[in-house]
């Protein structure tokens, strides 16, 4: 056989690999709205950057007719490219190709990448678009799964790993992109489900759709497994290009920094009035993360779900922070189960990839309550508490309000090793409000008052000037300065320069135990 018979096979054997599941699967994938495995790449990549791997793998198995159905690639697309020029690696199931689902050899495929990202300190994006595990191989098809998940634990904290849900997930699939460090859903066209709805209903007796199951909405906004909700796929596709800007290649090196265009000193005078004189007027906490981050452009992380805390990305001078902050414009910024779990988690995330922590306090407490006590405030506030505890990146709070009992000591005080943290004058800090205060501390005196309501208020206001202030914080170095509002982007970004070549230890152990 000549050198151009030879080069003519190998242009056939692309050639259908190219195709996937041929035209027709190809056109429905099209009417359902979606893309193609390799539109995805094309899209997520930088032009002409991917390099694909193990394009004429086929699956080895011969039973169920199987043997007579063979497609070069077995159902997902692998390899490496770039997004604005840094390494990546990513996997595209391909959805016309026996419904995405996963079999021995597409394991191994994605299992291959996964390696090689973890080599070369990379990130990994998984694109699912798949079924589940394929039926006709058994055994071979679930321990595959298994493989990929040993993958997605041992790599954990050493490089990202970025899920895009752009179909269904089904099953055991659905956990590997639960392991990973986002999770992104698209409306109307995702779903995630430990079992479907056929299944529920012969089960439960629940008669209920795809999308009241396990929808983008149903994880962006219950659940909490959705991190990013998008309306296209094209949408997804960006902002995960959008949010591998924030973060670093791998738990060794830092953020990329951008040129700064944003002056380090911009003030914001208006800060100075902006949190009411009357402390249980709410105010939005994202105003103020936008005045103090360049341009005020922010990344909200899980915007939907648990909106009494904010948590996400931004940059300061140019430089990647991770942001948290109580939102007081919802359930008054109180920390109950979902909010406490959430951001534990997104601490984590940037304590393990060297990302700054920045705070924005404005806390009345737990929520109180038999469903918070019975849905375990207890063990997932504590998450929260650990998760700031355990952190060692750089990590600076600024008190915009309150900041009372248990809440004050876990969002980011002096007492979990932050390093930096400012006070607004503004800032109430103590113990409990005034209101519950007085209660309990004159008890007797407001029983005997002739004026109970009168009495209470002189008390009321009496303890919120002498205690509830940053003052006795301050004097205690609890708080390192009170600052004027208006100057909190300038003093923040002098101390993450400050913080820059923090180094701190920690006891020698194989790893904590997280009260999960």
């Amino acid at each position: 056989m000549s050198s151009v018979d030879k080069a003519a096979i190998l242009r056939k054997f692309r050639e259908e690999a190219l195709l996937g599941g041929g035209e027709k699967r190809i056109e429905r994938q099209h009417a359902k709205g979606k893309l193609t495995a390799r539109e995805r790449i094309e899209l997520l990549l930088d032009e002409s950057s991917f390099e694909e791997y193990d394009m004429l793998k086929a699956h080895r198995c011969n039973d169920f007719g199987l043997d007579k159905q063979h497609y070069p690639g077995d159902g997902v697309v692998t390899g490496y490219g770039t997004i604005d020029g840094r390494l990546v690696y990513v996997f595209s199931q391909d959805f016309t190709v026996f419904g995405g689902s996963l079999s021995e050899t597409y394991a191994e495929k994605i299992i291959k990448v996964m390696d090689m990202a973890a080599m070369n300190g990379a990130p990994i994006i998984g694109l699912n678009d798949s079924g589940g595990a394929r039926i006709q191989e058994g055994i071979e098809s679930l321990a595959g799964y298994g493989d990929i998940f040993l993958k997605n634990v041992l790599f954990s904290g050493v490089i990202p790993q970025i899920s895009a849900i752009l179909g269904p997930c089904a099953g055991g699939a659905v956990y590997s992109p639960a392991i990973t460090d986002f999770t992104i859903m698209v409306e109307n066209t995702s779903y995630m489900f430990v079992t479907g709805p056929d299944v529920v209903k012969a089960v439960t007796g629940e008669d209920v759709s795809k999308e009241e199951l396990g929808g983008a909405r149903i994880h962006g906004g219950k659940s909490g497994v959705s991190h990013l909700v998008c309306k296209t796929e094209q949408e997804a596709l960006q902002l995960i290009r959008k949010l591998i800007s924030y973060i670093p290649q791998n738990n060794m090196e830092d953020p990329i920094s951008m040129s700064p265009t944003d002056p380090v000193d911009r003030v914001e005078s208006w800060l100075d009035s902006f949190v009411p004189d009357n402390p249980n007027k709410p105010y939005d906490m994202r105003k103020v993360i936008s005045a103090i981050l360049d341009h005020g452009e922010f990344l909200e992380v899980q915007r939907m779900y648990a909106q009494n805390i904010i948590i996400g990305f931004g940059r300061m001078n140019g430089k990647s922070v991770g942001l948290i902050a109580n939102q007081p414009s919802y359930l008054a910024g109180v920390l109950d189960n979902n909010a406490s779990v959430k951001a534990a988690r997104f601490i984590r995330f940037c304590d393990a990839f060297n990302i700054p922590l920045v705070t924005l306090v404005d806390v009345p407490g737990f929520m109180p309550g038999t469903k918070q006590e019975y849905g375990g405030i207890i063990r997932n506030g504590a998450k929260l508490l650990y998760a700031y505890a355990e952190a060692t990146v750089p990590k600076i709070a600024v008190i915009t309000r309150k900041a009372y009992g248990g809440a004050y000591d876990v969002m980011s005080s002096k007492h979990l090793r932050s390093d930096v943290n400012f006070a607004w004058p503004t800032a109430e800090i103590a113990v409990m409000g005034p209101d519950g205060a007085v209660n309990i501390i004159f008890r007797k005196e407001l029983a005997e008052a002739e004026d109970p309501v009168a009495k209470k208020a002189e008390l009321v206001q009496n303890y919120r000037e002498n205690f509830a202030n940053p003052y006795n914080a301050a004097s205690r170095g609890y708080i390192d300065d009170v600052i004027l509002p208006s100057n909190t982007r300038f003093r923040v970004i002098k101390s993450l320069e400050m913080l820059q070549t923090k180094r701190q230890d920690v006891p020698a152990k194989k790893h904590g135990n997280i009260p999960l």
